[in-house]
């Protein structure tokens, strides 16, 4: 049913439940897994600015925890670290590596986001992925063999 699976990440607890929920769903359909991390150029003054080498930092270590997932469940994934603005990256993204899915958490790092720029990065990429969006709640507890 999918070959192709994208994981955006922004290595928070929230983001990585829904990378573990892609992960299994990659591994029932023998897909792809693509994990993707966006440095969000909206909030970097240069191009070699000290924040977009720590931004960078967090993107290898969020892709890192994926990989380590991924392991875990014996799927093999890509991991790619893009730069823009995260919600167009990933729709990007979706055609770059030919994926059919996108499983994300409804929330990320924090609610920052959705106060600033009016809109989460989960509604956006939801409203224009060209494919089915997977969304994944938070789990306050981070139990979620409750569900299953």
């Amino acid at each position: 049913m999918y070959a192709s699976v994208l994981l955006p990440t922004d290595g928070s607890e929230a983001s990585n439940e829904a990378v573990a929920v892609g992960l299994d769903v990659a591994a029932r359909f023998d897909a792809a897994a693509h994990a993707v991390y966006v440095v969000d150029e909206r909030f970097v003054a240069a191009e070699y600015d000290a924040a977009v080498e720590g931004a960078e930092r967090d993107g290898e270590r969020a892709l890192d925890a994926v990989g380590d997932l991924a392991a875990e469940r014996g799927v093999a994934v890509e991991k790619h670290l893009r730069r823009g603005v995260p919600h167009r990256e990933i729709v990007d993204a979706v055609a770059d590596y030919g994926a059919d899915l996108v499983v994300m958490g409804t929330h990320g790092r924090s609610g920052l986001d959705r106060l600033v720029h009016l809109g989460s990065t989960t509604e956006r990429v939801v409203r224009a992925a060209p494919v089915q969006v997977l969304t994944v709640p938070a789990d306050p507890t981070g139990d979620r063999s409750r569900s299953e």
